[in-house]
């Protein structure tokens, strides 16, 4: 790197750590680093368009989760849960702040009667449909801002990578 060349911020850290530590290989940092950085940006902007329908980030996706679950738009806690990738305990507050918001019922399960199953409102129903659709417009600006190329060829290389870091979930 020449000293001349503005550097981005893991450039800066990079040049740092090979002055320091002239024995390491930090090169995984440009790669590591970079996706970091990008990803923190990524959330603040999908952020911007939950806090337009007064959701969290965990309140948009328990929403989305049920309405894309189809007819009846409804799971059990469980499910939800594991769909989420949160604890029961998360998935709790969640669902108690949703309830409140009139957005989820809960309610006894029809096929299991200790169970229950949470449930989309026609009040959440329609909130999730608005807001989804702004979270894709969102996205596609932001996306926009690769070349069609480039996106795809990130798409690729971020498939194959996440394939070897988590496994396939079941059909």
């Amino acid at each position: 790197m020449e000293d001349n060349v503005e550097l981005d911020h893991v450039a800066r850290i990079q040049r740092a750590w090979s002055r320091e530590r002239p024995d390491l290989d930090v090169s995984p940092q440009g790669v590591i680093g970079r996706l970091h950085r990008v990803a923190g940006h990524l959330t603040e902007q999908l952020q911007v368009v939950y806090r337009r329908y007064g959701l969290g980030e965990g309140e948009f996706d328990v929403l989305a989760t049920l309405r894309r679950s189809g007819e009846p738009f409804e799971r059990a806690p469980g499910e939800l849960a594991a769909h989420t990738m949160v604890t029961t305990g998360a998935m709790t507050k969640r669902l108690d702040r949703l309830e409140r918001d009139g957005l989820v019922a809960r309610r006894p399960s029809a096929t299991d009667g200790r169970g229950r199953v949470v449930a989309l409102t026609e009040a959440g129903r329609e909130l999730i449909d608005r807001a989804f659709t702004d979270h894709m417009r969102n996205e596609r600006r932001l996306l926009d801002e690769l070349s069609p190329a480039d996106a795809e060829q990130l798409e690729a290389i971020l498939t194959r990578w996440l394939a070897l870091l988590e496994p396939p979930a079941p059909a």
